[in-house]
């Protein structure tokens, strides 16, 4: 509901902990912002774009107000002088304004800060892409974590052209069971207390805690798992050396690969017994396999890790603002030849993660760096980031088409910020029965994430064929694999 404005007063509430913690991880090499690119069908006039903008966007009243941080903490502040022509802008692509123009303009965009004296949010139309258009979006991950901010997003969105009374996309398009997120993780305000004694005991003393004798009062009920869970993670080796590794330049490359059919997805993951996060993973970390062995990258038997965001609300809370969102640390193992061995391998660690307290861990954690000094959140930052190569989501959207100003959306693609000395991230985004796997890379690590995204339709088919030469006694596994060969057949895919 809008807040009542008092004329000629400015009105500032304060910001959370956790809010205030990804406000103050921002770098130059790494900006703490969440873009994203809806592709339109048809043109979309800008006018109708910011008329969108005002109705929906802005009826959240935290996106008119801009950040503001000091020795007493950070709030967020009315912005007198707002005006939605800076925020939502015209742009236009140079040469072909074909899909790799796009991708460099998102790409320059990721790499340029938000301005502090405004509130932290744009969205640029791109005119005459594909005879259609594109929007790009950048708002600060301070605002909202990236389920609840695609929430934001697609509730601009309606699910008719027209956009009749009842056809916004006004309800959860997650499908989950909060009781079931509340049991599986707690009460989080315990955790977020757990998370804060930790901090505050034992973080400025980095890989050493755990030879604290003092640290034994902590490990008892509940807590022992959080605080156990916050030891291994200082424990952790760091991520080896690759590519992927190194120092950042700050200058971002984004790519993503064509659609894949989401049926198709599921239809592998049923006949392996995983989940359509593990098969698009397996595919992914398949894909990086093949980049660095180009490279001349000795990488046999090698593991990385990525960070995985885990929603911690019940998901028809999403659309509310702020972030709820723990870490946890997935090996990708590119070092494994065996495709579906890559696929064993995370499905069996992701299923461990699933039972673990590492993201209420992490959580605790951020709410405590939002209120400790900027030193101490910066060596945990540091610490934590040495210990990936990469950030990866995986956001399951609608399975209908939408409609943005009565034009229709026909694709989708966002990506979270890298924190610290983290230079790649890999985002998987499903809508309207495909899904598709994006890059998005500091380009002094990997200039040509292109040649990334080239591999990860060719992993996700090796999957594919290997699926359907299973020898599968369960008969819904059989008729999967029938399933995959007649639209291999169709498509023309078994070459």
């Amino acid at each position: 509901m809008p807040r009542k404005q008092t004329a000629g007063k400015i009105h500032r509430d304060p910001m959370s902990r956790v809010d205030t913690a990804w406000l103050r991880m921002e770098r130059p090499t790494n900006l703490m912002m969440i873009t994203g690119v809806l592709v339109l069908e048809t043109p979309l006039p800008i006018d109708r774009l910011r008329k969108v903008i005002k109705q929906r966007f802005l009826s959240y009243p935290r996106f008119r107000q801009k950040a503001v941080d000091g020795t007493t903490g950070a709030v967020w502040e009315d912005d007198a002088d707002f005006d939605i022509n800076w925020h939502v802008r015209l742009a236009a692509l140079p040469g072909r304004a074909g899909k790799h123009e796009l991708e460099r303009f998102v790409g320059e965009l990721a790499s340029t800060p938000l301005d502090k004296t405004r509130p932290l949010w744009t969205f640029h139309l791109v005119e005459s892409y594909h005879s259609g258009c594109a929007v790009v979006a950048r708002i600060h991950h301070c605002y909202a974590d990236g389920i609840a901010l695609m929430q934001v997003i697609l509730s601009l969105t309606d699910t008719t052209p027209g956009g009749s009374k009842g056809s916004e996309l006004a309800h959860a398009w997650l499908k989950d069971d909060g009781a079931a997120v509340a049991r599986r993780f707690g009460a989080i305000g315990r955790y977020v207390q757990m998370g804060e004694q930790v901090i505050e005991k034992g973080i400025a003393m980095g890989a050493q805690l755990w030879h604290d004798p003092s640290l034994a009062t902590m490990l008892a009920n509940e807590s022992r798992a959080i605080a156990s869970e916050f030891i291994n993670a200082v424990a952790l080796t760091d991520d080896p050396q690759t590519l992927l590794k190194g120092r950042l330049g700050g200058i971002k490359r984004v790519s993503w690969a064509d659609r894949v059919d989401l049926e198709e997805v599921k239809a592998v993951g049923r006949a392996y017994g995983c989940t359509v996060n593990d098969v698009l993973l397996a595919s992914a970390a398949g894909a990086l396999r093949g980049y660095l062995l180009d490279r001349g990258e000795p990488i046999d038997g090698v593991t990385l890790r990525a960070t995985v965001p885990v929603n911690l609300r019940p998901l028809e809370h999403a659309k509310k603002l702020g972030n709820h969102f723990g870490l946890v640390f997935l090996d990708l193992p590119v070092g494994e030849d065996n495709p579906v061995g890559r696929l064993e391998r995370i499905a069996a660690h992701m299923d461990m993660l699933k039972t673990s307290r590492q993201a209420v861990m992490t959580f605790g954690l951020l709410a405590a760096l939002g209120a400790a000094p900027n030193g101490i959140l910066q060596f945990a930052l540091e610490l934590f980031s040495r210990k990936a190569s990469a950030v990866a989501t995986n956001v399951p959207g609608p399975e209908m088409p939408l409609y943005m100003g009565g034009h229709k959306m026909r694709e989708v693609m966002a990506w979270v910020p890298q924190t610290g000395s983290v230079g790649i991230g890999l985002s998987i985004l499903s809508y309207n029965g495909g899904v598709q796997f994006g890059l998005i890379a500091d380009s002094r690590l990997m200039p040509d994430p292109d040649a990334v995204i080239r591999r990860f339709r060719p992993e996700f088919d090796k999957l594919l064929y290997l699926a359907m030469l299973g020898d599968w006694d369960d008969p819904i596994r059989a008729y999967d694999a029938e399933l995959l060969h007649a639209n291999l057949l169709e498509t023309g895919t078994t070459r």
